[in-house]
């Protein structure tokens, strides 16, 4: 049953892959039209040769005799040559389109689905699945799938120029060309299963590896260096073993083509050598089998296999697509909820006035539910607090009004239901703060103008002042274009959240989430963050996550979240 089903999984995502080439139609059959006419100059070519060996061997003709034929032949070759060439580049942009094609699904489902549905997976498995899966799609569509059409065409138009001259030559070929796609198939059934499995390896090996390399520092605080380097070394073990495995169908697949290749060209030649020789006395059709009629036969039965040679070289990178797709179509096939980047979709023209929900129950990406039911309402000015111990849903509750989880029940924006907004338009709306915000690998300009790349350096200097970051930038050498490497790895924690606020005050907002700001912080630190939101935010609307009060921010609400239920315990 597990075998069917695999097979049923191989035939669907073998009918993905065409699908997406088929917004590139014209590429691929100019590719197949190249390959056409490639294959006529051969057969040009071969008759040109032919001819010439007749007329030196049978006819006993000069040079100049074969002159013409000489040059038309190396004419020929030159015109194939440039052709191949033209193909080549052809199929080298039908992969290249199809790949950024299919890189922007992925990149817009992550976007879609939100920071929820990116901490589902480890860095290195999305990067392996952007980069290297992607990549192993390219020879699918550059070689596999022009392949495809070509071997049935290029064979069949050798056989019909063939069968004019001799009718065995062809029906030997015609008999032993079957026994290639045979086998090229009996050997490549376990190829995808087997590519699907190293794929699998790489992944693990990619987020196992850069995970451990993140926590190096803890790594070697509890003495766990050594273990963590073994584990290391059995997932790159694995990775290689499965790799090997992968090259042994690979060569064995070429093994085997060249095998039924060689067989059916020497069955081609021993036919014309016995001719030759008076022991066959059939083929031709006027009693004798001619010079030219053999040289021409054996100069095409190798071009004749060629494209089925070449389809057959070409079969692991269909295995190789087929397992890539495995991870790529079921990435792309996940549950996430519409985000609302659609035209149809209602814009808040409006001032936030009201924010209700009606048994809200918020889901998780794979549609679980993890806080609710919710009954509440928020009626402008606010400032809200929302307390209660971890795994209680207060995150999940700003994640929700951020649109990055989807949810059942109601809930309205000014009266208009949520999931009717325009997603985009609505976080114009809005401002977030979370515990440890993400700064780009870039200078502090460039992550205080990520909310606003057209604001003015006055007003640049001005949410500087207000964030308290002056004084520190003051001191740097390169002042606001100091680069603050990756993670932010050349700040402290404080000063990257004061990057941070500085970013957030940048962009103008009715509603301010604030995600446990200070939690991260020492007490000092805490306390001179907290001052620097309520001396910058007592206009705006608020709704804080946190475990304990601030001395500095005055709530008008305060709500504690028990047993994923609201309860309001008092008001300041």
């Amino acid at each position: 049953m597990s075998a069917s089903l695999d097979k049923q999984r191989q035939k669907q995502l073998l009918t993905w892959l065409k699908q997406q080439a088929k917004q590139h139609k014209k590429l691929l059959m100019l590719s197949v039209l190249t390959g056409f006419i490639s294959a006529i100059g051969i057969v040009a070519q071969a008759a040109l040769f032919a001819l010439i060996l007749q007329e030196l061997i049978i006819e006993g003709g000069h040079f100049s005799t074969i002159l013409p034929y000489f040059i038309a032949l190396m004419g020929v070759f030159v015109f194939r040559t440039l052709l191949t060439y033209a193909r080549e580049q052809i199929n080298f942009l039908m992969g290249q389109s199809l790949r950024r094609s299919v890189r922007e699904q992925l990149i817009n489902k992550i976007e879609q689905g939100g920071p929820i549905s990116i901490s589902q997976h480890t860095s290195g498995g999305l990067s392996t699945l952007l980069i290297e899966q992607i990549e192993d799609l390219q020879d699918f569509y550059a070689r596999y799938l022009p392949q495809m059409r070509l071997a049935t065409i290029i064979p069949i138009l050798i056989l019909i120029v063939i069968v004019p001259f001799n009718w065995a030559a062809a029906l030997i070929l015609f008999c032993t060309a079957p026994l290639i796609p045979i086998f090229m198939v009996l050997v490549g059934m376990g190829a995808a299963d087997v590519n699907r499995k190293n794929f699998k390896a790489l992944a693990y090996l990619s987020g196992h590896f850069l995970d451990r390399l993140k926590g190096l520092h803890t790594i070697r605080l509890f003495n766990q260096g050594k273990n963590q380097a073994n584990a290391i070394h059995q997932a790159a073990e694995s990775f290689r073993i499965r790799t090997m495995n992968v090259l042994k169908v690979a060569f064995l697949s070429s093994a085997v083509l060249e095998f039924f290749t060689s067989v059916s060209i020497a069955v081609v030649a021993v036919y014309f050598g016995f001719s030759y020789l008076g022991e066959l006395n059939f083929g031709a059709y006027n009693g004798v089998v001619t010079l030219f009629a053999g040289f021409f036969a054996l100069i095409l039965a190798p071009e004749f296999f060629q494209p089925l040679r070449d389809l057959g070289t070409y079969y692991h990178a269909k295995a190789q697509a087929i397992a890539a797709a495995d991870n790529i179509e079921g990435f792309l096939a996940s549950n996430t909820h519409d985000t609302g980047h659609h035209t149809d979709k209602t814009h808040l023209i409006n001032e936030i006035q009201t924010i209700e929900a009606q048994d809200l129950i918020i889901l998780s990406p794979d549609n679980k539910p993890i806080v609710g039911p919710l009954n509440f309402t928020l009626k402008t000015p606010f400032k809200l607090a929302l307390m209660g111990v971890s795994g209680e849903g207060k995150s999940s509750l700003l994640n929700v009004l951020l649109g990055f989880l989807p949810y059942q029940g109601s809930l309205k924006i000014n009266q208009i239901e949520f999931h009717t907004l325009d997603i985009d338009n609505w976080r114009s709306q809005l401002s977030w703060l979370g515990q440890n915000p993400y700064l780009l690998n870039g200078s502090i300009r460039d992550n205080i103008l990520l909310a606003d790349r057209d604001a003015s350096e006055q007003r640049l200097n001005q949410v500087v002042k207000q964030a308290q970051l002056d004084s520190f930038i003051t001191q740097l050498p390169d002042g606001l274009e100091t680069q603050i490497g990756e993670d932010a790895v050349r700040l402290s924690i404080g000063q990257a959240q004061r990057i941070a606020i500085a970013r957030a005050l940048l962009k103008p907002c009715q509603l301010l989430l604030l995600d446990e700001p200070t939690a991260s912080l020492d007490k000092q630190t805490a306390q001179d963050i907290d001052a620097i939101l309520a001396s910058n935010y007592q206009s705006h609307n608020i709704i804080m996550v946190t475990h304990q009060m601030t001395e500095s921010m005055s709530f008008d609400q305060i709500w504690q979240l028990r047993n994923h239920q609201i309860h309001i315990d008092q008001k300041a």
